[in-house]
């Protein structure tokens, strides 16, 4: 009886091997191919494969990849410059958020979907949960005003942010302005990303290659016989020797990039935004509850009701610094007060006038409103 091939679980049900899926996805991210060059590239070792089916790899172990790859992750220096790129995705332009050390080596990326102030802000929030990655000391960044008002407002989330020194130098931004290069290069010779999701997918597996290439793994300074490590025997050392991954069962982990402001899962848990917002745009999340999408970037939540015979809008802040749960538990809220009777902005107004907050009453208060009556 035939025995079983000891394989990675992640690459359970492959028909190809996991030399093959591991070099395609490398190769793709590392060097400026596309992926009908792997197409006939692997055509010449005898194997069949067809472009989609790389590009399915990409998306599916890139994100794998990258959290093998981050336990021999080096901590990069506290002293930031940050910048933002332009990235086309299905015609639309989006940004590429971006920070390095003062030495170069690169700290966090992240696709946005504009230049806003929510933008700046999941930059760094995600920049600062990264494992390894220490609290900035001083942060450089370019003179966009929507950049700056968002380090300050994070000052009201995080104590430590008031003591990160923001400064608007441009000559000390050219080292994140060179480091943009090879992600710009590596992007030329696709057809364009289709979707946000695979653009995100792809940009962070093009900034995990980008490490490596800087060495920025300590599993690079491993010797093997004597010799430094190639670049495939680093990338086998690297994934070997991990546990199950997280997701293994078909779940897959999701990648360091977000759509900012909007970005995110779907269908109720976070709102979806692919592409660019040319006109305002409503998000419907069911009994009249809308996330408005506007072009300049401003993510509104808004409740249309009936009362009095009137039609009404019934702000409920704005995203994300309202999330998506919260937002549907004012919604609900509003509509108790209206099923009393009770018009949910005229109680609003008069909380604000008694408690300062309109939708921080006092604690004695239950819910998010008074209850009428």
């Amino acid at each position: 009886m035939a025995r079983r091939i000891p394989r990675d679980p992640i690459y359970s049900g492959r028909r190809f091997s996991a030399e093959t899926i591991e070099t395609c996805v490398r190769w793709y991210i590392t060097y400026r191919l596309s992926y009908r060059d792997l197409v006939a590239m692997m055509a010449e070792r005898g194997i069949v494969v067809s472009h989609t089916t790389i590009m399915r790899w990409v998306l599916r172990y890139v994100p794998e990849y990258e959290r093998r790859w981050s336990r021999f992750a080096r901590s990069p220096g506290s002293s930031w410059r940050m910048d933002e790129t332009a990235v086309s995705v299905r015609g639309g332009r989006h940004y590429l958020y971006r920070a390095v050390d003062r030495h170069g080596k690169s700290v966090a990326s992240l696709l946005c979907n504009d230049r806003s102030m929510e933008a700046a802000q999941a930059f760094f929030r995600a920049a600062t949960k990264q494992d390894g990655v220490p609290w900035p000391e001083k942060i450089n960044v370019d003179g966009n005003s929507a950049t700056h008002r968002g380090l300050r407002l994070l000052a009201a989330e995080d104590l430590r942010w008031r003591g990160v020194e923001v400064r608007a130098r441009r000559y000390l931004n050219n080292v994140v302005e060179q480091d943009h290069r090879a992600i710009k290069q590596r992007c030329a010779p696709m057809l364009g990303l289709k979707s946000f999701r695979s653009a995100a997918t792809t940009l962070a597996g093009i900034e995990l290659a980008h490490r490596i290439r800087k060495q920025q793994y300590s599993v690079q300074s491993a010797a093997a016989n004597g010799r430094t490590r190639s670049l495939k025997e680093s990338w086998t050392a690297a994934l070997a020797g991990s546990a199950a991954p997280h997701g293994a069962g078909g779940e897959q982990s999701s990648p360091t990039h977000q759509n900012s402001g909007a970005g995110l899962g779907w269908p109720r848990e976070r709102p979806r935004i692919d592409g660019q917002v040319r006109y305002p745009r409503k998000i419907s999340f069911g009994g009249n509850l809308y996330l408005l999408v506007r072009p300049q970037g401003g993510r509104y939540w808004h409740y249309h009701y009936r009362f009095g015979g009137k039609r009404k809008t019934l702000s409920l802040g704005t995203y994300p610094d309202v999330p998506t749960t919260l937002a549907q538990a004012r919604h609900h809220a509003a509509r108790r007060l209206l099923a009393a009777g009770v018009d949910p902005s005229v109680r609003r107004r008069e909380l604000r006038l008694m408690d300062g907050e309109g939708f921080a009453p006092a604690p004695e208060l239950p819910g998010i409103w008074r209850q009428a009556g």
